[in-house]
């Protein structure tokens, strides 16, 4: 890795929302029951806590001017003036501070009195969102008070003089940041079976909004989790969530204050429940994403459309704000190994999953060629090892005998002591047919009869010379499994494919059943470490599987040099974790080469902040600067741009292990093969700062 230079953080590469990320937050301030002057300092205060913060969008609780939990008191003409009234003050202090505040009260409108949600920014109230669904069922009473909005469309409301939109058809987007665009809706909404948020987001919201007042019971908090994660995902969007905390009334009920921020379904926050003391919960949501992945879903659009396109029914409310500039770091957890399970609680649950996608594509694709054996070239490498566990498991699960396995070491010209000896010990302790050829003669008459130069005893080493040792390992592959009516299993995973880092053809590109496909390499990594820990690979299987794990990435296809150095693949095509890294947000997202870099530089360039993978070894957690990252992700773009996808295009089958995508031209990924890279360069270079080789 290279030094990395003085870094101008001003460089506008570094700012979160140069990458399309907007920073949210929700608040539970202090309140008392019916004090709003109180509440409305307290208001202020948190939203000052969130100007600090560079907070850009800022959630409250329902009601919150007021506090919830007053009953009849909602009704009483001095209440409701004071409310009216410190509307008007927050609106005012709201000037000079950067985030756009939603805040809960209740206000009247002809002869009805609204639970709403109040939006306000620079200056203005924006526009108020009355509450669609009011509960009325065991300890809740709204409908005795407070009038139902969810027929409210195309009108007005007057609050402190000034004459704003009023509706549930409202959509709020900046003027200065081209992402920014939200909804809200109010606590029972999203318990409704069509909450209100749907059409917000169908309409053109990407981030939900909700303020509530939801009370505490035992396992209410992960009902929560469960809407506002599956609400988030259902419409690609991101959902902001904010309860009520202390201070409530408890007559009869308890409050928690719980915050939770998820975005995709994934929870990027939560506030700390019960807390005395306010509570900001702050997470950066990446909006650019959410439209990216709801242009890959023309389920949305349809269900747009099916909606009769609130896009162009619901009212766009443009605001100005003052977002801050520059860097102001990144206010969300940016996984390091996008395709490696990271959920300590469901660790194992993860990899049992992955693990057995394979496992059980490759039973199927036996019982349906009725294949009497499975051949499989065993490097004591990383794929070959994964492919051949993967199979030994098939075999176990289909009552065949390991000895169905037919696996192979073929050395050649570079193959070291070390991975043959691993090969062969790996062999050994699954109890498959075990077999070695030398294909080093085969490849010198090769050689030879190409005229190459090696043949004639010069040390040339070019990709010629590689790929017949490739080629033929293949080749005898094949001719095998026809002669033991069998079947090829191929090895080469996903990152290989994403870079082209595989022979063509008569090559590890090829075989009958590529079970390995949809697994890149930092996953298969993951996987055999996990197997080799469990206890249906324990004992000699498992030592052998770790020692393999220590063994450095090569292809051993060039003999060691001069100082024993031996052919690595990660000094020619960089950082599998950097390069995994880069195919799932090109992949799966579409997301820009600046952006990526943003990302990897986030995740990557402090080996001290961030949460690693469970059981992940020490020595393995090093930092990219982003000179480093910059390179790798420039000669990744040309291989996965305008280089590999030829090789890609005629993979064989083989199994979607990740959500993240697989490169099947069958699946996820179709590409032309006579594409050109220089758009994505040019991106990159216009927009990335430091050009430097590693």
């Amino acid at each position: 890795m290279s030094a990395q230079p003085a870094t101008p953080r001003s460089h506008p590469f570094f700012a979160m929302h140069e990458h399309g990320f907007v920073r949210v937050a929700t608040s539970t301030p202090r309140v008392r029951p019916a004090d709003v002057a109180y509440n409305r300092d307290q208001i202020l205060a948190e939203a000052r806590r969130a100007h600090e913060a560079h907070v850009d969008l800022l959630v409250f609780p329902e009601l919150c001017l007021s506090s919830y939990a007053i009953d009849d008191l909602h009704l009483q003409g001095a209440l409701i003036g004071a409310v009216e009234a410190a509307v008007g003050e927050i609106v005012a202090a709201s000037a000079g501070l950067s985030p756009v505040l939603l805040v809960g009260a209740a206000l009247v409108k002809g002869a009805s009195l609204y639970n709403c949600a109040l939006v306000i920014a620079h200056g203005r109230l924006l526009g108020v969102v009355p509450k669609s669904f009011l509960p009325n069922y065991r300890e809740f009473y709204e409908k005795r008070w407070f009038a139902s909005g969810k027929s409210v469309r195309g009108a007005t409301i007057t609050v402190g003089g000034h004459t704003v939109p009023f509706g549930v058809d409202l959509v709020f987007a900046s003027e200065v940041l081209p992402h920014f665009r939200f909804c809200a809706e109010i606590c029972e909404d999203v318990w409704a079976p069509t909450p209100p948020s749907t059409l917000g987001a169908l309409a053109g919201a990407v981030i939900l909004c909700n303020l509530s007042a939801s009370n505490i019971v035992i396992g209410k908090s992960d009902e929560r989790h469960a809407l506002c994660r599956s609400q988030s995902s259902r419409t690609s969007s991101a959902y902001v969530y904010c309860a009520a905390g202390h201070g409530e009334s408890t007559t009869d009920l308890a409050w928690d204050g719980q915050g939770v921020i998820y975005e995709l379904g994934e929870c990027l926050g939560e506030s700390e429940r019960f807390s005395l003391e306010p509570q900001l919960c702050v997470a950066d949501i990446d909006c650019e994403r959410l439209l990216a992945d709801r242009l890959r879903l023309p389920t949305f659009a349809d269900a747009a459309e099916l909606a009769g396109c609130p896009e162009e029914s619901f009212r766009t409310v443009l605001f100005r704000h003052a977002p801050a500039r520059g860097d102001i770091g990144l206010a969300r957890a940016v996984s390091r190994f996008p395709f490696v399970p990271d959920r300590a609680e469901k660790l194992d649950a993860d990899c049992f999953e992955a693990f057995n996608i394979q496992v059980d594509g490759l039973m199927r694709r036996i019982e349906s060629s009725g294949a009497r054996s499975l051949v499989i070239g065993v490097s004591g490498g990383l794929d070959s090892t994964h492919a051949l566990i993967v199979g030994a498991r098939a075999c176990d699960r289909l009552g065949l005998p390991r000895t169905f396995i037919r696996g192979y070491t073929m050395p050649g010209f570079a193959t070291s002591e070390g991975t043959k000896s691993n090969a062969w010990k790996l062999m050994t302790a699954l109890g498959i047919t075990a077999g070695e050829i030398d294909i080093r003669p085969a490849a010198t008459r090769m050689l030879e009869d190409i005229g190459h130069a090696f043949a004639e005893g010069e040390p040339v080493y070019d990709v010629t010379f590689e790929n017949v040792q490739a080629g033929l390992r293949t080749d005898y592959l094949f001719r095998l499994a026809s002669q033991h009516g069998g079947f090829v299993l191929g090895t080469g995973d996903l990152s290989e494919l994403a870079l082209g880092w595989c022979t063509y053809g008569v090559g590890d590109q090829m075989s009958h059943y590529a079970v390995n496909a949809g697994v890149p390499k930092t996953l298969i990594q993951y996987l055999i470490r996990w197997c080799a820990l469990g206890a249906d690979f324990a004992g000699d299987t498992g030592a052998v599987l770790l020692a393999i794990l220590d063994t450095e990435i090569s292809p051993e296809l060039v003999p060691a040099g001069a100082d024993g150095a031996i052919q690595s693949t990660e000094e020619k095509i960089g950082p599998y974790a950097l390069n995994d890294f880069f195919v799932h947000h090109v992949m799966r997202f579409g997301q820009k080469p600046s952006k990526v870099a943003f990302l990897a530089w986030h995740a990557w360039h402090d080996a001290q902040a961030g949460g690693w993978p469970a059981d992940f070894p020490a020595d393995r957690k090093v930092a990219y600067d982003l000179a480093v990252i910059r390179s790798w992700l420039e000669k990744f773009l040309r291989r996965f741009f305008a280089f590999s996808q030829f090789k890609r295009s005629a993979i064989p089958n083989g199994p979607k292990v990740s959500s993240g995508g697989a490169l099947s031209p069958r699946g996820d990924w179709r590409a032309p093969s006579d594409a050109r890279a220089d758009l994505w360069l040019a991106e990159l270079d216009a927009r990335v700062p430091f050009k430097s080789e590693p």
